[in-house]
């Protein structure tokens, strides 16, 4: 006796691909080179009518590809993490910091009764 189940032993994709006809006609592609400082070469593919980016990331090394194999674009400089203090420091004196201590101390001493 044979099971009911009329899928069984078949998956998704199993089943005959989609002509061109039936999934719609495919838009008109260009390719287009990008190089990056390590000679590593990309070529994504864009639509006829879209607009090319200047820069694409390289998908082999992360950094930035341009369209001259001769002169491709630097590394981008990264910031190094900065604390929250870092950025009060960046923003404030030291001398102005000690005033709003001084300030943030007084009011707690008023409140205490002192």
């Amino acid at each position: 006796m044979t099971g009911g189940n009329a899928i069984r032993g078949t998956r998704v994709g199993s089943g005959p691909t989609m002509s061109e006809s039936e999934r719609g006609e495919a838009a008109p592609r260009k390719r287009v080179d990008y190089w990056c400082s390590n000679g590593h070469r990309s070529r994504p593919s864009f639509a006829l009518d879209a607009e090319v980016p200047e820069e694409w990331d390289c998908p082999r090394c992360g950094l930035p590809a341009g369209l001259d194999p001769e002169n491709p674009p630097a590394a981008r400089r990264t910031e190094p993490y900065k604390s929250h203090l870092a950025y009060v420091k960046e923003r404030r004196s030291d001398e102005d910091g000690m005033a709003i201590l001084e300030e943030a101390l007084a009011k707690l001493r008023e409140r205490k009764g002192r």
